[in-house]
C-alpha cells in the first residue's frame, strides 16, 4: 500500500493536562503515513500497525495527530493505531448535546425510556476537587441497617423521586446515566476524533472506575437532599452468608408505599432464596450443593484465584479508537462473574428485556442497582486490602487520564478522572465491617478433590492445536493444552498460571453465560460435568444485554490455574484437559483462541 503524505501544523504548549509534550513550535513538517508492515528509515513515517515501532516528531501532540489520521488506512489499522498512541477515553465536556438515545434490541414492549441524555443547565465543566473537612462517609451493610439508617435512606430516595424528571437529580436522570453510558449514548468524537465508535464503560479496565464516581455522586446527591453532610449508601453485603437475601427494605410492603421497591424484579427469587452469584440460566440454586458455600468459593475466585493482577481484576485495556468489535485483552474477574450474576438474578426473567437489573438500559431504576453496585465497588477496596502494596490500580497513562462527565450534588458539571478515584480516603467514604481478615469468603478456597473419586489420568480429548479456530460455541467442547514449562526465572519469580480464553464474539443484545472447566478426573466415562462448587470450576464468563440490534462484541477472560490445579491433584500434568460449557445465548459465540501462558504480559 502507498504512502499518504499528512502536512499539518501541530502547536504544543505547556499546560497541566497530562500527556502533552512540553516543547512548543509552529513549524510546518511533512509526516507520511504508511500502512506498510515494514519500516523504513524515515524518520517522519509512523508505520501502521504492526509493528507498532512508531516513530514521530517529538513536536507532536499525539491527540493531534491521531484525529488528523482519521479515514486513512483503514478501520483495524486506526484501531491498532490508537493503542499504540494510547489515547485515553474521555467524555465530551456537552454531555447533553454530544449525547444520544440509547440503543437496544427491543424485544417486545420496553418498559423504560430510552431518552437517556442529561438536561443541559448551560454550565461550563469544572474540574474536580477533593472533598474537604468532611466526615468520613461510612457506608453500611444493607441488611443490618439501624431504624435511623434505613428511614434517612427512605427519605432520600422519596425526594429524589418528588423531583421533576428534568432535574439534573431526579431519579429519572439518575437512572439514566448509566443508560447512556452503557448504551450508546456517547462516542468517542470530542477530544478522541472517533465520532462513529461509542463509549462502553463494561468490559475493560474502566468499569470499577466509572461506577465509582456514579455512586460518589449519586450519594452526595441523596445527602444533600435530606440536608445530611454524612450521608451514606448502604451495600448488598452478597458476600457474606448473612447478607445474600435480598435486603428487607427492598421489599414490597402493603402498609407503605416503599421507595424502594421495584415491581420489575424476579418474583422467584424474593427471600428466603439466596442469590446465586455463580448463576446457571432457568436453575434457582445448585440442589447438589450448598448455596451459601457455592457464593463464598465464587467471591474467592473473583478476588484470589483469577485476580493475580491489576489486569485480571480490573480488565483489558480499552482506549479511544477501540470499538466493539475490537478485541479487549479480557474482562474483569468480579464484572463477568458475581457482578453480571446478581444483575441477572434481580432482573424480571419473565420479560423479554429482563428489565430493570437484567439489561444495562434500565439497571438504574431499581434502587438495588446502586447497593449491588456499592458491595461491587467495595470488591475494589477488599482486593486492595488482601496484599497491599501488590493488589494496586493500573499504572498506565491511558487508565489514569480516562475521564467521565458528571453533575455533582450542586448541580455543578464535573470532570473526573480514574486518578482521583483511587484514593476513598480522599473521596471521604468507607465501608463498615470490611476488614479483609474476616470476610466470610477469606478462606473459602474449594475444598481439594479426593484422589479416590478421580480417575487415573485425564480423559483423551482433541488438541487444542488439532482445531480450526474461530470455533462455535453450540455444544460442550473440550481440549487438551499444553502447559509452557517454567524456566528458572519464572520459577524464582513465583510466575502464575493462566489460563486465556481470547476472541469471545458474541451477541451484545443477548444474555451469555458459559462456564469453564478444568482438569475434571471424576467425571470422565459420562456427560456429567462438575458443579460451580466444585474444585474443577476456573469460572464463567457471562454478558448483560447493552447493546443495539444483531451487534456482535468482542471479549476475553482470564482464569489462574495455580490453585486449581492442586485442589484437582493434576499440578504434575504436562497438559490440562478444559471444557467450556454453554449455559445460555451461546448459540452464535465463537471462540478465538485457547492458550495458557506464564507470567503473561499485562
Amino acid at each position: 500500500m502507498s504512502c499518504l503524505l499528512l502536512t499539518s501544523s501541530f502547536t504544543t504548549t505547556t499546560h497541566s493536562k497530562p500527556n502533552t509534550f512540553k516543547t512548543r513550535t509552529n513549524k510546518n513538517r511533512g509526516l507520511r503515513v504508511s500502512c506498510n508492515k515494514t519500516p523504513t528509515n524515515d524518520d517522519n513515517q509512523i508505520i501502521l500497525p504492526e509493528t507498532q515501532k512508531l516513530i514521530m516528531p517529538n513536536v507532536v501532540d499525539r491527540r493531534d495527530l491521531l484525529v488528523g489520521l482519521g479515514g486513512l488506512c483503514t478501520a483495524g489499522n486506526l484501531s491498532s493505531l490508537s493503542s499504540a498512541l494510547a489515547i485515553p477515553i474521555s467524555t465530551p465536556d456537552d454531555i447533553t448535546s454530544k449525547c444520544q438515545d440509547a440503543s437496544i434490541k427491543s424485544k417486545g414492549d420496553i418498559k423504560r425510556t430510552l431518552k437517556c441524555c442529561p438536561p443541559s443547565l448551560g454550565k461550563t465543566v469544572k474540574p474536580f476537587e477533593f472533598p474537604k473537612g468532611e466526615t468520613v462517609r461510612m457506608r453500611w451493610p444493607a441488611h443490618e441497617g439501624t431504624n435511623e439508617q434505613v428511614d434517612k435512606y427512605k427519605k432520600a430516595i422519596q425526594a429524589m423521586r418528588a423531583l421533576p424528571d428534568d432535574h439534573p437529580h431526579s431519579f429519572k436522570q439518575q437512572a439514566s446515566i448509566h443508560c447512556a453510558y452503557c448504551n450508546g449514548g456517547y462516542t468517542q468524537v470530542v477530544g478522541n476524533g472517533f465520532p462513529d465508535i461509542k463509549i462502553d464503560v463494561h468490559n475493560s479496565w474502566l468499569f470499577f472506575p466509572f461506577h465509582r464516581w456514579y455512586l460518589y455522586f449519586y450519594e452526595r446527591i441523596l445527602g444533600k437532599l435530606i440536608d445530611d453532610p454524612t450521608f451514606a449508601l448502604p451495600y448488598w453485603n452478597w458476600d457474606d452468608p448473612s447478607g445474600m437475601q435480598i435486603p428487607k427494605m427492598f421489599l414490597f410492603d402493603e402498609n407503605e408505599n416503599n421507595p424502594l421497591y421495584d415491581d420489575f424484579r424476579d418474583k422467584r427469587h424474593q427471600p428466603p432464596q439466596l442469590v446465586n452469584l455463580a448463576l446457571k440460566p432457568n436453575q434457582d440454586k445448585d440442589l447438589s450443593n450448598d448455596q451459601e458455600k457455592c457464593n463464598l468459593f465464587t467471591v474467592y475466585r473473583d478476588l484470589v484465584s483469577n485476580a493475580n493482577n491489576e489486569i485480571d481484576f480490573f480488565g483489558g485495556k480499552y482506549v479511544a479508537g477501540a470499538g466493539p468489535n475490537d478485541p479487549k485483552p479480557s474482562t474483569g474477574s468480579v464484572e463477568r462473574s458475581s457482578h453480571t450474576a446478581v444483575h441477572l438474578w434481580v432482573g424480571d426473567s419473565s420479560l423479554p428485556n429482563r428489565e430493570d437489573m437484567g439489561n444495562f438500559y434500565s439497571a438504574g431504576y431499581d434502587p438495588l442497582f446502586y447497593v449491588h453496585h456499592a458491595n461491587v465497588d467495595r470488591m475494589w477496596k477488599l482486593w486492595k486490602d488482601l496484599r497491599p502494596g501488590e493488589n494496586v490500580e493500573p499504572t498506565d497513562n491511558d487508565w489514569l487520564n480516562a475521564s467521565y462527565v458528571f453533575y455533582d450534588e450542586n448541580q455543578d458539571v464535573v470532570r473526573v478522572y480514574n486518578k482521583d478515584s483511587v484514593d476513598i480516603r480522599k473521596l471521604k467514604f468507607d465501608y463498615a465491617k470490611s476488614d479483609i481478615n474476616k470476610v466470610a469468603w477469606r478462606k473459602s478456597r474449594p475444598r481439594r478433590r479426593d484422589t479416590n473419586e478421580q480417575a487415573p489420568s485425564l480423559p483423551v480429548v482433541k488438541s487444542v492445536n488439532e482445531e480450526t479456530f474461530p470455533v462455535k460455541l453450540d455444544k460442550i467442547l473440550k481440549y487438551r493444552v499444553t502447559r509452557p514449562k517454567r524456566t528458572n526465572d519464572q520459577k524464582a519469580a513465583d510466575c502464575k498460571e493462566l489460563l486465556s480464553i481470547n476472541g469471545i464474539k458474541y451477541r451484545g443484545d443477548k444474555f451469555v453465560k458459559f462456564d469453564v472447566f478444568v482438569n475434571d478426573k471424576v467425571n470422565t466415562k459420562d456427560d456429567k460435568l462438575p458443579t460451580p462448587c466444585d474444585p474443577e470450576y476456573a469460572g464463567g464468563f457471562a454478558q448483560v444485554p447493552h447493546c443495539e440490534s444483531v451487534m456482535f462484541m468482542v471479549s476475553a477472560a482470564r482464569f489462574g490455574l495455580d490453585e486449581l490445579l492442586e485442589d484437582t491433584n493434576t499440578k504434575g500434568e504436562e497438559y490440562v484437559v478444559v471444557a467450556l460449557v454453554p449455559r445460555t445465548g451461546t448459540e452464535d459465540l465463537t471462540v478465538g483462541e485457547i492458550k495458557i501462558e506464564l507470567c503473561p504480559v499485562v
